[in-house]
């Protein structure tokens, strides 16, 4: 299936040969702009960067050109701005799904289940793979079944997962080939929705995903090289430059490096490691330095607190409005979690844990606490995504130095779920954006790709106006925890950056960083909402180097 997909390597060199790759060179006549290190907006006319792919030189109008320059390039007034940063995405998990099933644009069951069936009469595999799913904006009210894939695929096994990649949805041949029955018990940290009989139904819950997802067969080394291709080209297409990518396995890194190895990973890579074992098994005792030119660099490890918040599968400290009895799911003791953040943590690693209900955020927090008299140098522990915080824990992100590394697109898919779930009395902590900028806590924008959209000029505009595509709600919700337009773009630059320790590299634009910039077709700053939402991206540069054009 995959293997049609596939892309000659030497096709894709030749049509992202850099241009003057490596020399002295002068991008002119700009509508240029980055922040400063204060948050300012810094704007210039020319950019000069050296064959190192570092910045020499931001121009102003007033400012001599050099007389003498390997190459230039006259943009003839077109905005410049550094590239995006993806504080949060899945590398591999966006390759995968733009390679199979695909149903993040279904917006029924009905119309997700004939999807589902013209992708098998498609493509002949033996297993049907993908996801993207999401009950919630189907209006079903509960999850699907798996009685409702027999109905469109019965003779091969079905495994598809929820758009969060916290749950899954198994039609009855792949449940029977896990040997999955009614006498089976839930997992620690999972759920198995059943039947009246007691029987699987269907859909599994974070941690009980592994009693059907072990019996998938893995993917060629060749289809992973594919599938990381497809996700290059998307995120260069949107102007993204660098992304952490979290939860990274041993499988990817070696993705990651045998694409490097042949010289076609164009973006830059702050890897965090699924779980400890694997950064160990990677990096050794310690994070990894950068590689390939500072494209390529294991820093961190990725550990979860808890599930998500469309499962119930966030751990709340009450039980959900709308299941009374349920208060999601912890992934960890207290000591566990301790263990494995001190484990991490004394090799150097950076510590990012996935937290999205109050009672996780306030778990990891309290771990954060007690390591801080232990580690007292500059960790920058990390919380991924922060969605519902007891507000009287807000504070203690900037007290105890812990980066909310949060998605803004999660805020408008999410606020009718979220009321739904919390009650309206539950959401003062809620994507509290601009309560945590103030207190002084580090914020990092990103998507959670493939879970949302990649786009980064979506993340943006939703940042300052707390309204989806269509604007609204009017006003925007919970608008007082809007940031502004210059503090949402930081987020997907200099925040990012600095939140994944690369700051003196990029983020910004700056003598001394890498020359990785995007040329876009409008102002970002003087653009309406839906206008930046619409940006279009016609060049991407990283390290000085060409490395996508728009057609």
């Amino acid at each position: 299936m995959l293997k049609r997909l596939l892309r000659p390597v030497a096709a894709l060199a030749l049509t992202f040969a850099p241009v003057a790759a490596l020399a002295d060179g002068l991008v002119d006549n700009v509508n240029g702009m980055t922040l400063d290190e204060k948050g300012d907006v810094v704007r210039f006319t020319g950019i000069l960067f050296n064959r190192d792919g570092k910045i020499t030189q931001i121009l102003k109008r007033e400012d001599k050109r050099p007389k003498q320059v390997e190459w230039k390039l006259d943009m003839g007034g077109k905005t410049l701005l550094p590239g995006m940063i993806d504080g949060h995405g899945h590398v591999m998990g966006l390759g995968s799904q733009l390679m199979l099933l695909d149903l993040s644009s279904t917006t029924s069951l009905e119309e997700a289940l004939a999807k589902i069936k013209a992708y098998a009469d498609a493509n002949p595999t033996k297993w049907i793979l993908g996801g993207g799913w999401n009950q919630e904006t189907w209006k079903l009210g509960r999850f699907p079944t798996a009685a409702e894939l027999d109905r469109v695929v019965s003779d091969r096994p079905v495994w598809l997962e929820r758009v969060d990649g916290h749950a899954a949805w198994a039609n009855s041949r792949a449940i029977q080939i896990a040997g999955v029955t009614a006498a089976n018990k839930d997992t620690n940290g999972g759920r198995i929705e059943r039947d009246a009989k007691g029987a699987p139904a269907g859909v599994f819950v974070d941690g009980a995903m592994g009693l059907v997802d072990k019996f998938i067969p893995k993917p060629t080394p060749r289809e992973r090289n594919a599938a990381f291709l497809a996700a290059q080209d998307k995120l260069l297409s949107l102007g993204i430059t660098a992304s952490a990518d979290m939860g990274t396995t041993t499988d990817d890194w070696l993705t990651y490096r045998r694409i490097a190895d042949i010289g076609q990973l164009r973006m830059r890579i702050m890897s965090y490691a699924h779980g400890v074992e694997t950064a160990l098994q990677v990096a050794g005792q310690g994070p990894t330095p950068w590689l390939y030119g500072d494209k390529l660099r294991m820093g961190g490890i990725k550990l979860y607190a808890d599930g998500a918040l469309g499962s119930r599968g966030a751990w709340l400290k009450a039980d959900y409005s709308d299941a009374p009895g349920q208060k999601g799911l912890g992934f960890l003791t207290d000591d566990q979690l301790l263990n494995m953040m001190t484990r991490g943590a004394m090799d150097n690693f950076q510590i990012a844990v996935h937290a999205i209900g109050d009672r996780a955020n306030s778990q990891v927090l309290d771990a954060v606490e007690v390591l801080s008299d232990t580690f007292k140098d500059d960790r920058r522990w990390r919380i991924e995504h922060a969605q519902i915080v007891d507000p009287k824990d807000l504070p203690r992100f900037a007290k105890l130095g812990v980066i909310a590394s949060m998605q803004p697109v999660h805020q408008t898919s999410d606020m009718k779920m979220a009321e739904a779930r919390l009650g309206p009395d539950r959401l003062a902590g809620a994507y509290a954006w601009k309560t945590m900028l103030k207190d002084g806590t580090h914020i990092a924008f990103g998507s959670d790709y493939p879970v949302e959209s990649p786009d980064p000029w979506a993340g943006w505009a939703v940042s300052f106006t707390r309204t989806d595509a269509n604007g609204q709600p009017f006003g925007g919700w919970r608008i007082e925890e809007a940031v502004t337009r210059e503090q949402g773009w930081a987020g997907f630059t200099t925040g990012a950056a600095w939140a994944g320790f690369a700051e003196t590299l990029i983020g910004r634009l700056a003598p001394g960083m890498r020359a990785d910039f995007i040329i876009v077709d409008r102002d970002p700053m003087l653009a309406s909402p839906a206008d930046l939402r619409g940006t279009q991206v016609l060049e991407t540069w990283v390290g000085g180097a060409r490395v996508y054009v728009k057609k």
